[in-house]
């Protein structure tokens, strides 16, 4: 092959990419505009779609809590604060969580009796014990409510475990897991609303909760004096 045919075969194979690389340019400019302008969120942008593909496992997140309870709950509720954490522990559960539930059902009262027949601290109904055990005992009737929370968590209906839902459930039973919103009962929206934010503000070290403050003035007051005055006679 001579010189000269080499020469036109290079003339033709640059011709050829030529007008790919013409049909192409502007996008290629765009492409490269975008690039630099994203280029400061760009770790972030990386890191959310690495992060979108995990599932939140609340109970892990919740074992990884463990210590004393926030620093705004009564304190009825502080009162149990050593065995909050230890029957916390055993369940592998946050501190928080358990404090929360106590502080709405009861405000730490052991004596705790509700119109429906809810007993204790954690406010477990008469059914769910057995015919020797004492439901108003603060270990058989905490570690039973505990058992209810936990089988709320875990529910295959909660596939997600929505802490939220959990306390839904506490509150009303299962029945809201495949009930909307709407139809729930005010209390158990209320229980909601109550449980998700103190317990969030828990979680987030707060030394305060708005929400907390809320409930007292909405009627968790009384419940408050009547625990008090319960563990003065301790």
């Amino acid at each position: 092959m001579s010189d000269q045919t080499r020469q036109d075969d290079r003339e033709r194979a640059g011709g050829g990419c030529r007008p790919l690389l013409i049909r192409f340019l502007p996008a290629i400019v765009v492409l490269c505009a975008v690039a630099w302008a994203a280029a400061p969120q760009l770790p972030e942008f990386v890191g959310r779609f690495i992060r979108s593909f995990d599932v939140p496992d609340e109970r892990h997140l919740m074992r990884d809590r463990a210590g004393a309870i926030a620093p705004f709950f009564t304190p009825e509720v502080a009162h149990w604060q050593d065995s909050i954490v230890r029957w916390a522990a055993d369940y592998n559960l946050d501190p928080g969580l358990v404090a929360t539930i106590i502080q709405i059902e009861s405000c730490g009262d052991p004596n705790a009796l509700s119109p429906a027949g809810a007993q204790g601290l954690m406010q477990v109904m008469p059914q769910h014990f057995a015919a020797e055990q004492d439901p108003l005992d603060p270990e058989t009737n905490v570690r039973r409510g505990l058992d209810i929370l936990t089988e709320c968590l875990t529910s295959p209906y909660n596939t997600r475990q929505d802490v939220g839902l959990a306390f839904a459930c506490y509150n009303a039973g299962p029945s809201v897991f495949v009930t909307a919103w709407d139809y729930w009962p005010q209390q158990a929206r209320d229980y909601y609303i109550w449980g998700t934010n103190i317990y969030n503000d828990a979680v987030s070290g707060a030394a305060s909760s708005a929400m907390l403050e809320r409930w007292l003035e909405a009627g968790g007051q009384s419940l408050c004096l009547a625990a008090r005055q319960s563990l003065s006679r301790e």
